[in-house]
C-alpha cells in the first residue's frame, strides 16, 4: 500500500472516530516500534520508514489543525450587522460544554474577520470556525484573545495552523499563560477530556503583545482598538472596541448574569478601579458582549460585576472592622444573587478571598 493511501485511510479513521481525535498517542506508538524494530537485523532500514511515514502524520495533523467531527456547539447569536457570538455555558467548563464557557465572537470587516477568544481547545475552535464559514466565506484574519484562561487560550495553536498571522494579547496575559500552559492544559484536559485538548500547543511566541492599546486597520475605513485598562479578573486583560459600530468586548472585566469567580491572582480592588475606568472611557450606549453571558448594556454589566464587588468589599470591611475572622464572611448575606450560575460554588468563597485580599491572607497560587 502506498504510503499517501495509509496516511489517506489514517485520516479518514480519525475523522469517524472520537477517540482518536488525540492523535500523540498514536504517532508516540510509532517511534515506539521504530525503536523495538532496531534491534532485529536489518531493522535499521525499517525504522527508518516508520519514521518517515510518523513525521508525514504529524505533518498532515498539523497541517490540519484538527481532526475530528464538529462540536455540537451553540448556534452563534447576531448581535449587530456583520457581529455574531457564541453565548458559552453559564456554569464550569465541563464534557458536556466542551469547555466553552465563555463567549467566542467574530466580527465580519472589508478584509477579513475578526475572531475574539480562541477556544478552549481545539476541537471548539475548529467548531468555531465551520459556524464562522456558514456565515461569511471571508477568511479569519485576525485573533485576540481576552486573558490568560484556558478557556480564551488553548484554542490558538489551531488559528495558528489555519495560518492566521495576527494574533494578539496583553502582554501579562501572554506571559502568564505560557509560563502556566502546561498546568492549564492538563487541568483543562481533566475537566473536558483529554481527546480534544491533547492537540492544543503553546503558541505564545506567534502573539503580538500590547500594554495600553492598539489599533488595527480592518478596511473600509474601519479599525479595532485592542486595549487594557488594568488588571480584572486576570492580571493581564485585553478588551476589543468597535468605535465605528458602537461595541465593545471587555471579556471577563465584565460579566452579565452569572455569578463572579474569584482566583487566587484575583484583585478585586483593582479589578473595580479598572473597571471604572473602562466606564469612564466608553459611550453610555455602548452594546457591550461580555466574557459572560449574553450581549447587553453597561448598565447591567455594572450591576452584575462592579456593584457586587463593590457590595463585598463593604460588607468583608465591616467584618475587619469588627474584629471579626475569615469564617465570619459566610454570614454575609449574598441572597440577591443567589439565582445566578454558579452562585453555590463561589459565593462563599468570595467572601474568603476579599477578606484574604484585605487583610494580607495567602490566596495560594493557581492557573486556569
Amino acid at each position: 500500500m502506498k504510503k499517501t493511501t495509509i496516511i489517506n485511510a489514517l485520516l479518514l479513521a480519525l475523522t469517524t472516530s472520537t477517540a482518536a481525535i488525540a492523535s500523540d498517542a498514536y504517532i508516540e506508538s510509532f517511534e515506539t516500534y521504530a525503536k523495538e524494530m532496531q534491534n532485529f537485523p536489518g531493522g535499521q532500514n525499517i525504522a527508518n520508514t516508520i519514521n518517515s511515514y510518523q513525521q508525514e502524520v504529524a505533518k498532515t495533523q498539523r497541517q490540519v489543525g484538527y481532526i475530528g467531527k464538529a462540536l455540537a456547539l451553540p448556534e452563534p447569536t447576531k448581535v449587530a450587522e456583520g457581529v455574531y457570538t457564541v453565548i458559552g455555558s453559564l456554569i464550569w467548563h465541563n464534557p458536556t460544554n466542551f469547555g466553552l464557557n465563555n463567549n467566542l465572537t467574530f466580527i465580519e470587516f472589508e478584509d477579513g474577520v475578526f475572531v475574539f477568544n480562541a477556544g478552549p481547545n481545539p476541537a471548539v475552535a475548529y467548531s468555531f470556525h465551520q459556524q464562522i464559514k456558514k456565515i461569511t466565506n471571508k477568511p479569519v484574519k485576525w485573533v485576540a484573545v481576552e486573558n490568560s484562561q484556558g478557556h480564551a487560550y488553548l484554542g490558538a495553536s489551531y488559528w495558528v495552523d489555519q495560518g492566521v498571522k495576527n494574533l494578539y494579547s496583553h502582554s501579562v496575559a501572554n506571559q502568564d499563560f505560557h509560563n502556566g500552559y502546561k498546568f492549564i492544559k492538563k487541568s483543562w484536559g481533566d475537566r473536558v477530556g483529554h481527546q480534544i485538548t491533547e492537540t492544543a500547543r503553546d503558541v505564545s511566541d506567534k502573539f503580538t503583545t500590547f500594554d495600553d492599546k492598539i489599533t488595527v486597520d480592518v478596511g473600509g475605513g474601519e479599525s479595532v482598538d485592542i486595549l487594557n485598562f488594568g488588571p480584572g479578573h486576570t492580571p493581564g486583560s485585553t478588551i476589543v472596541y468597535l468605535p465605528k459600530r458602537n461595541i465593545v468586548l471587555p471579556g471577563d472585566l465584565a460579566y452579565n448574569e452569572r455569578m463572579l469567580a474569584l482566583f487566587s491572582y484575583t484583585d478585586t480592588q483593582k479589578w473595580t478601579e479598572t473597571f471604572e475606568t473602562f466606564m469612564n472611557a466608553m459611550p453610555k450606549d455602548v452594546l457591550v458582549i461580555p466574557g459572560h453571558g449574553g450581549p447587553t448594556n453597561m448598565t447591567k454589566v455594572k450591576q452584575d460585576t462592579y456593584d457586587y464587588l463593590k457590595f463585598m468589599h463593604a460588607e468583608v470591611q465591616k467584618i475587619i472592622d469588627a474584629g471579626g475572622s475569615v469564617e465570619d464572611t459566610a454570614s454575609i448575606d449574598q441572597s440577591a444573587y443567589k439565582d445566578r450560575p454558579v452562585y453555590e460554588q463561589t459565593h462563599k468563597h468570595n467572601g474568603v478571598h476579599i477578606y484574604k485580599e484585605f487583610t494580607g491572607g495567602d490566596l495560594g497560587q493557581s492557573y486556569e
